[in-house]
């Protein structure tokens, strides 16, 4: 494990500065000397650096709950209603949300024993193969790199609500901008944005839900509700069960990156238990955040409504559904604020693409499978070559939007649509294989930090849910009216990319490293690289954990309230 960050003292610095000025290098002035050793600072990288444990476990606990949502739940939620009719919808989230629980289950045993940067990567290499994580994670760098201008896209939309006579591009560097030096400064910086980004975005969920059942049920004087009528007379399912496969297209929109909590607890504070914490408060997110929600819209707007489909097709703020219901409650000013909100989901969305991009790409170089440049990371744990990589893709990507009227970046997008599905499923065949290894080298479960339950059930679950969708999905394809080859190779070629990735690499090893082991056998399965603590030491680690809780709260109860809530408020802020 690495340590947590220091913060150097004032004679510290004052020794960095006198070595500075010791090796040769004149600054003219104050300003120039200021900005010669930022730049040592940002530049100052090496493979002996790594990232800072220094996220805290309320940042990966709202990261778990509120970190992905946005605009897919926001935006494109009223899409599966208006296609397949608020039945259909609301079954589509139950099944991705039950699929993407079991996933962060199967994911989280593994990542609260080796919290890792890399998470399903580095698992798919240690524990099946090297090629199967070189696949994972290039495939999963692709989908985040590239989501950042689409996010870009959705922001620049949003805030022309306000001022339309900016053009898009020109938003999106204003965005940019602020958004791209957060990531240079600290993961605590990550953590903390993303800790008040999400808060925001969950008390707008939370308080969506009241008003629209509310108004639902008639409790709001002169805005009757709809009650239960749009469920009734044949409108819960409509268009048979092509329809209905083709709402999964949405449900996996929203539910995207869902994974990152694994991918942060390789800088979380205290993983072992933290992860586990994230990983329970992931169902309440799936129940409350999107369950209910899918509910209510579909309570409170019709399928037929046009202003669920103009939102799905025309990204019009206004037709939001979560505005809609606002205004049909008689809240009219809602229009404004559900926009801040959808900035700040927004503006969230594309704090966690860098962030996902570029830990992930870290990972990759740091394992040998990628330039080992973007494994460089500074002082202050940043892999700063990683981020600036992803910056240029995303630029590069962005500029297609601009060009050529988004013919490119449409198949970018389409590229890696499908590339979540593959890695969720994948997550269940690293995590059969994971036990499998365990139990074949004799290792005792309650050495795990967290014991997922019903093992094989979930990850068996989770492989047969992603070939079911899998097949719903080119089946959906096939059924879109006008039938088209070019929605047919739209949905799979994710697949192709995988493949090229996987088959790739199979290549490399055997006719460039020589290797002609291409599964890794389970008695050679590495189990303590990176792990939270030895063989046989779990033990020992959650006793004295319990005996400095119980040392905690004997303190507390010896010291006055209104102490214990100070020293509370300032870990809190800190």
């Amino acid at each position: 494990m690495t340590s947590a960050t220091n913060i150097s003292s004032p004679t510290e610095l004052f020794k960095e500065r006198a070595a500075d000025d010791e090796s040769g290098v004149h600054v003219e002035s104050s300003a120039g000397r200021r900005t010669a050793t930022l730049w040592r600072r940002l530049t100052n990288t090496g493979p002996a650096n790594d990232t800072k444990r220094a996220m805290q476990s309320r940042h990966l606990m709202m990261l778990a709950i509120g970190g992905t949502i946005g605009t897919g739940i926001f935006l494109s939620a009223g899409s599966a209603i208006a296609l397949a009719g608020p039945g259909s919808a609301l079954l589509s989230y139950v099944v991705v949300g039950l699929f993407v629980y079991t996933v962060v289950i199967s994911l989280g045993e593994m990542a609260a024993m080796y919290p890792v940067s890399g998470a399903f990567s580095v698992f798919g290499s240690r524990f099946v193969s090297p090629a199967l994580g070189f696949t994972l994670g290039w495939n999963y760098w692709f989908q985040w790199a590239l989501s950042i201008p689409s996010e870009l896209t959705a922001a620049a939309i949003i805030l022309e609500f306000w001022a339309p006579q900016i053009q898009p591009w020109q938003w999106a560097l204003i965005i940019i901008v602020p958004i791209f030096p957060l990531q240079l400064i600290h993961v605590r910086v990550y953590g903390e944005s993303e800790y008040w980004f999400a808060l925001i975005k969950v008390l707008m969920i939370v308080i969506f839900i009241l008003v629209g059942l509310i108004y639902d049920w008639g409790g709001i004087n002169g805005h009757p509700g709809p009650g239960l009528s749009n469920f009734h007379n044949s409108q819960a399912f409509v268009g048979g069960f092509s329809n209905f496969a083709q709402t999964f297209v949405y449900a996996f929109y929203s539910f995207g990156g869902v994974e990152l909590v694994a991918v942060a607890a390789g800088e979380s504070d205290r993983p072992y238990k933290s992860v586990p914490r994230a990983i329970k408060a992931t169902f309440f997110r799936i129940v409350l955040f999107y369950i209910l929600a899918i509910l209510t819209i579909g309570l409170c707007i019709n399928w037929k409504d046009p202003t669920l489909l103009t939102s799905a097709y025309n990204s019009d703020v206004t037709a939001s559904p979560i505005t809609v219901v606002f205004q049909r409650a008689g809240f009219g000013a809602a229009v404004h604020i559900v926009n801040a909100v959808l900035l700040t989901a927004v503006l969230s969305a594309t704090n966690s693409a860098f962030y996902g991009s570029s830990r992930m790409l870290l990972s990759l170089a740091r394992s040998g499978q990628a330039p080992k440049v973007f494994g460089w990371v500074s002082k202050r744990g940043v892999p700063i070559p990683a981020l600036l990589i992803s910056l240029g893709v995303a630029c590069l990507t962005f500029l297609t939007t601009i060009w050529g009227e988004g013919v490119v970046f449409t198949w970018l997008l389409n590229l890696t649509g499908i590339s979540a599905l593959l890695v969720w499923g994948s997550i269940g065949v690293i995590s059969l294989r994971f036990r499998a290894a365990y139990h074949a080298q004799g290792r005792s479960l309650a050495d795990l930090p967290y014991v997922q339950p019903l093992f094989p059930v979930l990850p068996v679950g989770v492989v047969l849910l992603a070939v079911l969708m899998f097949i719903a999905e080119g089946y959906a394809a096939v059924k879109e009216q006008p039938f088209s080859p070019r929605n047919v190779v739209a949905a799979y070629i994710g697949v192709a990319l995988y493949l090229v990735l996987y088959v790739g690499y199979i290549v490399y090893e055997r006719f460039i490293l020589g290797k002609r082991e291409h599964i890794i056998p389970l008695l050679k399965v590495d189990l303590d690289t990176d792990a939270v603590w030895q063989r046989g030491e779990g033990l020992q680690v959650r006793q004295r954990d319990m005996l400095e809780r119980k040392a905690r709260e004997e303190d507390k109860s010896e010291r006055p309230r209104w102490k214990v809530w100070l020293v509370s408020a300032g870990r809190y802020i800190y």
